[in-house]
């Protein structure tokens, strides 16, 4: 039996609440969940103290404790998985840059200060702001982003995802980085 068939039986198996189900996932998919991290720490600043093995077992964790546990196939438990891993990346950058920026000290006034590029620790956050922004504009071209860009889908397993053509899938997704480009550079 192929892995993705095998991962989506004990999928079937989590949302008829078969117990054990769960722990039979975690060694199908940890490569391919760690794998994905990695690709997402490597985009981070060295600053960065979260391990991809960290941001896995969290999002793990985040995954099992969800109480909507009914994932279709393997798409869309990647896709699931893909959301966690960008709303802890996104609540780390926030806890950092509230530290960075001084964490609720009062702040001084500092005329003429020239900024230069986004430091990497905000990056995540600027992506964030902007696809929340898309969100509210196109929720269906935000998702396609989430699984694309956090979740590293191909576009044919976003197209499976999300019920789509392939060709609709590729289409969407280059205007949703085109409207997330135009977007981000405006409010620069």
């Amino acid at each position: 039996m192929a892995e993705s068939d095998q991962i989506t039986q004990v999928l079937q198996a989590i949302g008829r609440s078969e117990d054990g189900a769960a722990a039979e996932l975690l060694p199908l998919v940890y490569g391919e969940l760690r794998g994905l991290a990695a690709a997402w720490m490597a985009r981070e600043s060295f600053a960065q103290t979260l391990q991809p093995t960290a941001l896995v077992h969290e999002a793990w964790l985040r995954l099992v404790a969800d109480k909507d546990r009914t994932w279709q196939n393997r798409a869309h438990f990647f896709g699931a998985a893909a959301e966690a891993m960008r709303r802890i990346l996104i609540e780390n950058a926030r806890r950092r840059s509230r530290l960075k920026h001084g964490g609720g000290q009062a702040r001084l006034d500092i005329e003429d200060l020239e900024l230069a590029e986004t430091p990497p620790d905000d990056y995540i956050l600027v992506i964030n702001e902007a696809l929340e922004h898309l969100e509210a504009e196109d929720a269906g071209l935000a998702r396609i982003v989430v699984l694309k860009f956090f979740g590293g889908l191909t576009t044919q397993e976003v197209a499976e995802n999300l019920q789509l053509s392939e060709r609709t899938a590729d289409r969407q997704w280059a205007y949703a980085k085109a409207w997330l480009f135009r977007y981000i550079k405006a409010q620069r």
